[in-house]
């Protein structure tokens, strides 16, 4: 069945005029969301890290501030993404800090154990198999090393999933996960020291999972 385009769809993967001006309110309005669910994790000077949906490029600057000795990988799926994430990171693609590339999450370009931390912020409820790209993002994660989900949508206590759901969710493909339900998705995928945070003022979620240092795979 053919896909029915929807407003979301700008958010979803971003085109056009229309797709920077998204792109540009993004990374304005989901910084505070950013530095609210990044306080949920530890990031190391010299940590490689991989920003799955990076989007506008402003949750990698914010990563490569704090890994100064290490190295940001940010993927999209949007070409229109990947233009606007290296312009905001320019300087620091310049000097071998930052490396911004087109991709899917479905099929991430790297090999197994590659990252420290791997982040997604406002991107994992539009992946298109949920459960197989968690799997994916636990293959390139190194044993011992976190994977962190935000968002300001979701299902449950939440005004803005609810109207979502009224305005096209499903038809745009997201997948809108309750707390438990996002906690039970990290135990599937076989991540240890779940978390998941809500900041019940703001209706902000974060999910944070670690990769076992062993693992039965």
């Amino acid at each position: 069945m053919a896909h029915t385009r929807t407003p979301l769809d700008q958010f979803r993967k971003p085109a056009g005029w229309r797709g920077r001006f998204t792109l540009w309110k993004m990374n304005r309005e989901h910084s505070n969301l950013t530095d609210w669910g990044l306080s949920h994790v530890s990031i190391q000077e010299g940590d490689t890290i991989l920003d799955v949906g990076c989007g506008g490029g402003r949750t990698v600057s914010k990563l490569a501030a704090r890994a100064r000795q290490g190295k940001v990988h940010g993927i999209d799926y949007s070409p229109e993404s990947v233009a606007a994430s290296r312009r905001k990171n320019a300087r620091a693609i310049a000097a071998g800090r930052v490396e911004i590339q087109q991709g899917s999450v479905s099929k991430l370009p790297f090999t197994d154990g590659t990252f420290d931390l791997i982040t997604a912020v406002e991107t994992h409820f539009f992946w298109p198999d949920l459960p197989a790209d968690m799997r994916e993002v636990f293959r390139v994660l190194k044993p011992g090393g976190a994977f962190i989900v935000i968002a300001e949508v979701y299902k449950g206590a939440n005004r803005m999933a609810e109207h979502l759901a009224k305005h096209g969710a499903k038809q745009a493909g997201m997948n809108l996960l309750s707390v438990e339900e996002h906690r039970e998705l990290f135990a599937r995928t076989g991540y240890a020291e779940i978390q998941v945070v809500e900041n019940r003022d703001k209706e902000w979620l974060c999910g944070v999972g670690k990769k076992p240092l062993t693992t039965n795979d």
